[in-house]
């Protein structure tokens, strides 16, 4: 009879956090933010009364016909076809590309990290404009790349010198942009891109808000003329389906091979592609929401301009980047955060604390508004729907209100 062997005697015991690579242990954690139901138990509020203002979403929500599509759906116990080719195929003919060029991500983060996984090696370079989106220094990070961080100017503009320079020197591979860039809105004037795209790297714009800008301000057809241009898209801001995580990225012609051979078989499910398809085939519908936030950004921008502690950001995007001055942005989120319900609904993680740029900022009221709109103009039909709309259409006097009163700004 063989004697059983003691594999968890105190001499074999194994750390596990010790076999985790160096690098990762080392990384800072991305700090998501946090959702409705962790909400909804740390202030004991129902999450129906939350409206949600920190990540940019469309306040307008999914389009009937995509909630339609996702009741009705079929073999939801089969895998995903993976490589997404319906869906590839009605996006080649919305943007008139080839779909051979087209990819599908979990959203784009996941073809963030695609990139990145497909050029770095250990210590490669990667050139990033903060302050900006969180995503692309998390990934070089995982990815063990050399982040070369340019800081941008006061106004957010590009520092094009510090760039050209650090291009030369550090010889990166890839350079991330955010057009329009969050956290500001602003987008870089085309001869600064067109600049760009005569460096030796591969430059990669991010156009998650590109439909809340000026027409005619995409890059997205350049990608078949250039080899070194990459062009990201997203269904989470003017489709309303960021809880389906549905992006797309186009890219040249000799990195797709390559990018297939490094996604997951079957990383887009079947809801999120049929929501994706639906969208696209409601796309007018999707344009008009973005005209009318479009409009709104502008009239609350004007009301913004007014309050003499705040100075908005002029913003291409879904959403306004405000600098609070006479007071710390932090504590005015702060204060707004205690326990009185009309501000915990409107104003929960709407500050920025971006010490890194030296900058106190105020994120996004003006989407208060936005959704001021949509109760007010096409949800009445209830007393509660009713309460949440006059609730919402007079916010930002009822925030301004608030803030004067306790935190003694005039």
């Amino acid at each position: 009879m063989h004697q059983q062997r003691n594999f968890v005697s105190e001499n074999r015991m194994i750390d596990p956090e010790g076999l985790i690579r160096p690098h990762i242990r080392e990384m800072p954690a991305y700090i998501p933010i946090l959702p409705f139901d962790v909400l909804s138990q740390q202030y004991d509020l129902p999450a129906e009364r939350i409206i949600k203002l920190d990540a940019n979403e469309n306040p307008y929500g999914t389009l009937p016909e995509v909630t339609e599509a996702l009741a009705n759906l079929s073999y939801t116990h089969i895998y995903p076809d993976p490589e997404s080719r319906e869906l590839r195929s009605a996006l080649s003919r919305y943007h008139d590309l080839p779909q051979e060029n087209i990819l599908i991500g979990a959203g784009a983060d996941e073809l963030i990290d695609l990139l990145m996984r497909l050029l770095i090696e250990p210590g490669d370079k990667v050139i990033n404009c903060p302050p900006t989106f969180g995503m692309y220094t998390f990934d070089a990070d995982l990815n063990r790349a050399k982040v070369v961080s340019i800081t941008r100017s006061a106004d957010f503009s590009l520092d094009m010198d510090a760039i050209l320079e650090a291009v030369e020197t550090h010889q990166p591979k890839l350079l991330f942009l955010a057009t329009p860039n969050n956290p500001d809105g602003s987008l870089p004037p085309l001869d600064q891109i067109e600049a760009l795209l005569e460096i030796p790297s591969i430059v990669v714009l991010d156009e998650a808000y590109i439909e809340f800008a000026k027409p005619g301000t995409s890059l997205i057809d350049e990608v078949m003329h250039r080899e070194n241009l990459v062009v990201l898209r997203t269904f989470s801001k003017w489709a309303g389906l960021a809880g389906l995580r549905v992006g797309y990225g186009i890219f040249p012609d000799r990195m797709m091979k390559h990018l297939w051979k490094i996604k997951q078989p079957y990383n887009v499910s079947v809801a999120g592609s049929v929501a994706a398809q639906v969208s696209l085939s409601n796309a007018s519908k999707l344009l008009s929401i973005g005209s009318k936030i479009i409009a709104e950004r502008k009239r609350m921008f004007n009301l913004l301009d007014g309050f003499p502690w705040l100075q908005p950001y002029p913003s291409q995007a879904n959403f306004i980047l405000c600098k609070v001055t006479g007071k710390k942005a932090d504590q005015v989120k702060k204060q707004l955060a205690e326990k009185d319900e009309s501000e915990v609904c409107m104003c929960q993680d709407c500050v920025l604390d971006m010490a890194a740029y030296a900058l106190n900022n105020i994120k996004p009221l003006y989407r208060v508004s936005l959704m001021g709109n949509l109760y007010a103009g096409s949800l009445q039909g209830s007393e509660y729907e009713a309460e949440i709309a006059d609730t919402v259409t007079g916010a930002i006097e009822k925030i301004a209100d608030n803030i004067n009163n306790k935190i003694g700004i005039k």
